[in-house]
């Protein structure tokens, strides 16, 4: 039958998957610095011999053996050593049982507590040396427990971490034993040990999954060329082919979009969108804005800027629920997006070009004005043929608040 002793060795190892010997050698360290602590002193050799079987722990003082003792505490006489070994000689080392009669129970506690620091010591060097190469991949792990919103979680190999709350999906609902899909972002070392940055929200779990799911995205015939998200909601993907034969959107949705309904499954039903990448950068920011249509666009190079012409009836669409198409466009294309009426384009320029007012000169509440440019809106243009309805649906706006912006920027002209 196993002893207790052997039982909680066995356990440590297979609970924090620490190598046996690891184990036993931190044990015989505790037992050196609560003895020297207790009973002698830190310039003592002593050894320590533990007999699993027995479950006896014996500790032996060495000493060498010399002529002339100059060092009592790490020196032995030759007359001396022979009382503990017969056959000692000068030159050699004696060993002499230093076992206190009874170990008590402050020596047993010192014992434990340099355990727990050398074994926690031992779980952060594994956990180091585990991830400090597996930057940028996807793990496999199993929450834990979930408290106060932190989420503690498994890791394939035992080790325990945790998620934070500003990288969970928003909304999304954690529980014990839940199995989840992670990205490492950093392994980062610390005073307090290594620490993982884990997400759920980082947009390279998005390609990580696509790379699981998409074959040729992972050989590299398809290439992931930006990815904007907001996590929980939508993300929309850029893609192209390396290869003519092979149509991206095609390898990317899969037959019946099975593929990237699988990836959408794991990430708890958030919706991705994927778009052709286009050297073009007004066809890139055509596919970007997408489901809208756009009649005509103005590009600024300098400023990274871009006019976004759209009729009265594609605004909506293209500016989006609570401002997110557009604000996601404009993340994946590098280019910050003014949606505008297409009334609102002349012809020409100098004096006869329309002037643009920005939001923030409407005689409108700060607050107000800090919700509106969130949602991407930050041109009085932009909200030109927008229905009171359609401003309530901007995230944080109640409908007085939209009827205050409705009538400003009827009185803007």
């Amino acid at each position: 039958m196993q002893s207790q002793f052997l039982a909680a060795i066995n356990q440590i190892c297979d609970e924090k998957n620490i190598p046996r010997e690891q184990i036993m050698e931190t044990i015989k360290a505790a037992v050196r610095a609560a003895y020297r602590k207790d009973y002698g002193n830190k310039d003592q050799n002593i050894e320590v011999d533990l007999d699993e079987k027995r479950e006896m722990i014996t500790i032996y003082l060495v000493k060498e053996i010399v002529k002339k003792v100059e060092d009592p505490e790490t020196q032995i006489s030759l007359k001396e050593a022979q009382r503990y070994k017969k056959d000692a000689k000068v030159g050699k080392m004696v060993k002499i049982d230093v076992t206190p009669l009874e170990y008590g129970r402050i020596a047993a506690q010192s014992a434990k507590q340099v355990i727990i620091q050398k074994i926690q010591e031992a779980e952060r060097d594994i956990m180091y040396n585990t991830f400090k190469d597996r930057e940028n991949e996807l793990l496999n792990a199993m929450v834990q427990r979930v408290e106060y919103g932190t989420v503690h979680v498994n890791l394939d190999n035992k080790l325990t971490t945790i998620l934070p709350t500003d990288q969970q999906i928003p909304r999304e609902r954690y529980y014990a034993g839940q199995r989840l899909k992670l990205y490492l972002d950093k392994v980062i070392k610390t005073s307090r040990g290594p620490q993982l940055l884990i997400s759920r929200s980082h947009p390279n779990l998005v390609l990580k999954l696509l790379e699981l799911e998409i074959p040729e995205i992972k050989s590299g015939l398809v290439e992931v060329k930006a990815i904007a998200r907001e996590a929980g909601v939508r993300s929309k993907i850029a893609v192209s082919s390396n290869d003519p034969k092979i149509d991206p959107i095609g390898s990317c949705v899969g037959q019946k979009g099975v593929r990237v309904q699988n990836v959408m499954d794991e990430l708890n039903g958030e919706r991705i969108d994927i778009i052709q990448w286009a050297e073009d950068i007004e066809q890139y920011i055509r596919t970007a804005l997408a489901p809208a249509k756009v009649a005509a666009i103005e590009i600024s190079d300098d400023e990274k800027r871009a006019k976004i012409f759209v009729n009265p009836d594609q605004r909506p669409l293209a500016i989006g629920k609570n401002g997110q198409n557009v604000r996601l466009a404009s993340r994946l294309t590098g280019y910050e997006l003014d949606i505008m009426d297409i009334a609102d384009m002349v012809a020409g320029s100098g004096e006869q070009t329309t002037k643009v007012e920005a939001i923030k000169d409407l005689e409108l509440p700060e607050e107000t004005v800090a919700k509106l440019e969130a949602a991407n809106l930050t041109m009085v243009e932009q909200l030109k043929g927008l229905s009171v309805a359609d401003m309530a649906g901007i995230e944080g706006i109640g409908e007085d608040e939209a009827q205050q912006i409705a009538e400003q920027v009827a009185k803007s002209g």
